[in-house]
């Protein structure tokens, strides 16, 4: 008990000095690092990293692209998460934009007939 309330206690102590000295928290924590950038994978910066590209594609399977090609940047994060951005909107944001298109001809289209 007192060993995990000592650890509680560094932990938050610790975090509170971070949040204070931003500089010596980006050394500790490191930065952002660019993995892929305009659909380019970026060789030197995963194997810095120690990241496989099976890796990354395992990564990118699991927030929903079929491939590294659908993806435009790739970042990993301070915390060490991985975040993609695609290159493409995806099919839900398509088929959106599909549905307000259609919307705004029918509401055309009811003016029209209106008007007669």
């Amino acid at each position: 008990m007192i060993g995990a309330t000592t650890l509680l206690l560094l932990n938050y102590l610790w975090t509170r000095f971070l949040f204070k000295h931003q500089k010596l928290d980006r050394f500790v924590e490191g930065s952002s690092d660019l993995l892929i950038e305009n659909g380019r994978i970026n060789h030197r910066r995963l194997k810095k990293e120690l990241i496989t590209v099976s890796e990354l594609q395992q990564a990118a399977h699991k927030q929903g692209f079929a491939s590294l090609e659908e993806v435009d940047r790739a970042v990993l994060e301070q915390g060490g998460t991985l975040s993609f951005i695609g290159k493409t909107p995806s099919a839900e944001v398509e088929r959106h934009n599909e549905v307000l298109k259609r919307l705004d001809q029918l509401s055309q289209e009811i003016a029209k007939l209106r008007a007669n």
